[in-house]
């Protein structure tokens, strides 16, 4: 059983993705990943979020970044988002993580952060230990 579970929108997104791979690793969390787009691949997508076993999720998206909120929409537990850099510097991605409809709740950090959305997991993580 994996704590966490990293899914990138891309395979362009994997720079980003090892941050949280190595600050994870630091803190001794375990992880899987995928990749896998929400909207390339929708059903793959709905299958993983449903069959996945993890307690926090980390999705790691740019453009129109729609991954977190539809892993939202699918589980209650907590999705942290990471906006990516692209042809706006990523903040097309930040707006459309952070500006998620009520009932989709999705935590954001800064744009290209993985290290951030690594360390709020582990703290997600203590929390549920406490």
């Amino acid at each position: 059983m994996a704590d966490v579970t990293v899914i990138c929108g891309s395979a362009s997104d994997s720079p980003v993705a090892e941050k949280v791979f190595e600050t994870l690793k630091e803190h001794g969390v375990s992880c899987d990943s995928a990749v896998i787009s929400a909207h390339r691949d929708p059903e793959r997508l709905d299958e993983y979020v449903k069959a996945s076993d993890a307690r926090v999720f980390i999705a790691i998206a740019g453009l129109s970044a729609a991954l977190p909120g539809v892993i939202a929409s699918k589980t209650k537990r907590p999705v942290i988002g990471v906006p990516v850099s692209g042809t706006l510097m990523g903040l097309d991605a930040l707006l459309s993580i952070v500006q998620m409809p009520k009932g989709v709740p999705v935590a954001c950090v800064g744009v290209d952060n993985g290290v951030n959305a690594a360390l709020l997991a582990v703290r997600i993580l203590e929390a549920g230990r406490a």
